[in-house]
């Protein structure tokens, strides 16, 4: 998971034509979960367990970027878990790390060119956070796992709120109008469950009235062989290549998004989706219902996947998607989702899923269902609280090719996640 800022940063210092923003970030959860899973560590019995972060941060920025200028940010982040660890074994309870997140520098120009729809320049390096499209490929350097794998991978914990999420290195180059866009990346993680991989980018995306077209090719540049494992040191090397696009068909209505992408290493794998949506425009709370169905080849590698539309995108499902599995890999899966404005601050939702291993011969076997219920709720502009609920039906026990540690039974799963901001 991993939440934004729903709030405007405080102003520190003025600075005429700039200023100077301090900007603070606090997440905590309390989770529960009456089984475990055999991903890292984790042994037969229920978890309970609090995850939780504290970002600092300061940034300046001009008020104005039609003649151009320069803006930077910088920020620490604080993070811990405590109790049982988490229901996969990825953290033991015991992690607490200080560390910089954020570290970059950046020039931007609103008005490279004159006209109505004049061109802009944004081009930036450093420690950032960088998300591609929907997510579905890159989503940040999100992954935090602790120490219970290793010293090696640990990263303060916070597993389940992905605490730290900027890159080590980043240069971004991003230019466009509002009908053409097109951005280069090197994007370099200092994650050793990542092996350290390099990645270059390139994404262009034409928007029109009622939707866009997107494409995107990553390349990957390195990764740490002292780190990788044969999976992961596919990476050197491999290509991939993405289209993504989002239409209207009804305008408030009906809408329809979908992405398709390929993988050249080793082996050429694939991975798609196809989302209708339909909100009911005329209905009290306005519910918006979708449906799902994606797709992931047996050797696909997730990347860096993340926490960008809300609950189930891209952790499909609050049990599998965080510590069952699949975690976007070998898999397909048909997702129902329904959610309801109730009032401005709140939003209650119900998620279904559906999983199904492409290949349970040389993989575990990772079918199953989950159904979720949630509330997201701002009782202010600083303050998000939200409660989820959770049951999780694997086909097979551990002792069967799964990976729940207990026989095929329904897990309960529970969490509330509170966070600050300002």
């Amino acid at each position: 998971m991993a939440l934004s800022s729903p709030a405007t940063a405080y102003e520190m210092v003025d600075l005429g034509d700039a200023s100077v923003n301090i900007d603070i970030e606090a997440l905590l959860g309390v989770f529960h979960s009456d089984y475990g899973y055999a991903m890292g560590g984790a042994e037969q019995r229920e978890y309970d367990w609090r995850e939780g972060y504290a970002k600092l941060g300061a940034a300046y920025a001009r008020r104005d970027y039609q003649t151009g200028g320069l803006y930077g940010q910088v920020s620490v982040i604080g993070s811990a878990t405590w109790g049982d660890g988490d229901a996969a074994g990825f953290t033991s309870g015991e992690e607490r790390e200080l560390e910089l997140e954020d570290a970059l520098l950046g020039y931007r120009h609103d008005a490279l060119t004159a006209g109505d729809d004049p061109w802009t320049l944004d081009v930036s390096t450093g420690r950032q956070s960088v998300i591609l499209g929907d997510g579905f490929l890159v989503a940040g350097d999100a992954l935090n796992l602790g120490n219970l794998l290793g010293d090696e991978l640990d990263r303060g914990g916070a597993y389940y709120l992905a605490a730290r999420r900027a890159f080590d290195n980043t240069a971004l180059v991003r230019t466009g109008n509002e009908t053409w866009q097109l951005q280069l990346a090197w994007l370099a993680s200092d994650n050793a469950a990542q092996a350290e991989t390099e990645l270059g980018a390139m994404t262009a995306q034409y928007t029109h009235g009622s939707g866009l077209m997107e494409g995107t090719y990553l390349r990957g540049l390195a990764v740490n062989a002292d780190q990788a494992d044969p999976f992961l040191a596919e990476r050197d090397g491999m290509n991939v290549y993405s289209v993504r696009f989002e239409q209207a068909m009804i305008e408030e209505a009906l809408s329809l998004r979908g992405e398709y992408a390929t993988q050249h290493k080793d082996t050429n794998e694939d991975a798609w989706y196809l989302e209708p949506s339909w909100t009911f425009t005329d209905v009290p709370w306005q519910p918006t219902v979708s449906l799902r169905y994606s797709r992931f080849s047996e050797q696909w590698d997730p990347l860096f996947y993340g926490f960008t539309r809300g609950y189930g995108t891209w952790f499909q499902g609050e049990v599998a998607g965080n510590y069952a599995g699949p975690f976007n890999s070998n898999s397909e899966v048909w997702h129902l989702g329904v959610s309801a404005q109730v009032a401005d601050n709140l939003t209650l939702g119900a998620l279904a899923f559906d999983f199904e291993s492409l290949d349970t011969a040389a993989q575990a076997n990772l079918d199953g269902r989950e159904f979720n219920l949630y509330a997201e709720w701002f009782p202010t502009e600083m303050l998000y609280v939200s409660p989820l609920i959770g049951w999780y039906t694997p086909d097979a026990s551990a002792s069967e090719g799964g990976v729940q540690l207990s026989d095929d039974d329904t897990n309960l799963y529970a969490q509330i996640v509170v966070g600050v901001f300002f």
